[in-house]
């Protein structure tokens, strides 16, 4: 069994990192492995992608914010792989020069759970991750996955344990009594506005809203808490300019307090 990665600095996305890219050093920001994990009953793999990140770089949860680059991971070169869902652990919130973004320093578990298309197959988990990396500058970059799964063992793998432990509470275990949503039309796009009913999360409060729809942009929310009631604010446009509908079932509220995160699917009209 071989696991092979590599690192590819993308480009620039500021003139900054244009200047910076000749420099050395920039391929080893992050250094990316495959932890094998193990079998659950049903036949799905618990695996999971481990990033080391150099000292001074962050990397960016899915929904990154104003400021970061939203990761993704194109699976068309697997083999045997019939689903694969990821479990982020709860990131932290940056505020630099003026802009927010939602992301990781140091070590990055990113649990996932692997469904293989013919059930008893070894998976061939080949697969590009892009993710964005900063520090005093911003660099896309490309990591290039190719392992196989075929490591039986029913033996948890305590990282990936830890990983699971760390990501944000469901609704039920965070007390949520409601989670509502009011959508308007606006001259460019839409505007919603999320209410969610539950214990405060400690601190200062920042709610994400992914609308669940691809090609939206969502405008950092505007988050502010009365008793009991989170509210958000957050302007939605299309990268396209195009009209769009928004199905409340789909949408996700994720709230970022200084003790946990909870992480909120689909809300009611509001």
């Amino acid at each position: 069994m071989t696991v092979r990665f590599s690192l590819l600095a993308a480009g620039a996305i500021c003139a900054a990192a244009a200047s910076a890219s000749a420099q050395s050093g920039f391929d080893d920001v992050v250094q990316a492995q495959v932890l094998q994990g193990w079998d659950l009953p049903d036949g799905r793999r618990v695996a999971a992608l481990h990033l080391t990140l150099a000292p001074g770089w962050k990397t960016y949860w899915r929904a990154p914010g104003d400021a970061g680059i939203p990761p993704s991971f194109d699976w068309r070169r697997a083999r045997n792989l019939g689903n694969v869902a990821l479990s982020w652990p709860t990131p932290d919130v940056y505020v630099q020069y003026g802009l927010r973004s939602i992301g990781y320093t140091g070590e990055l578990v990113i649990p996932m759970h692997v469904t293989p298309a013919k059930p008893g197959k070894p998976v061939r988990l080949r697969a590009t991750m892009s993710l964005g990396v900063c520090a005093d500058v911003c660099l896309p970059h490309e990591i290039q996955i190719d392992t196989v799964l075929d490591a039986p063992d029913s033996s948890p793998t305590p990282a990936i344990v830890a990983a699971l432990a760390d990501t944000p509470y469901s609704a039920d275990e965070a007390g949520v009594r409601a989670a509502t949503c009011a959508l308007r039309p606006t001259e460019n796009g839409m505007r919603i506005e999320a209410r969610v009913t539950l214990p405060s999360t400690g601190g200062r409060e920042v709610a994400v809203i992914e609308p669940g729809v691809p090609g939206v942009w969502v405008s950092e929310a505007v988050t502010q808490r009365s008793g009991d009631t989170l509210t958000a604010v957050s302007e939605m446009v299309h990268q396209s300019g195009s009209a769009f509908g928004v199905d409340r079932s789909n949408v996700r509220i994720t709230i970022l307090g200084g003790d946990y995160a909870v992480d909120v699917q689909g809300c009611s009209a509001g």
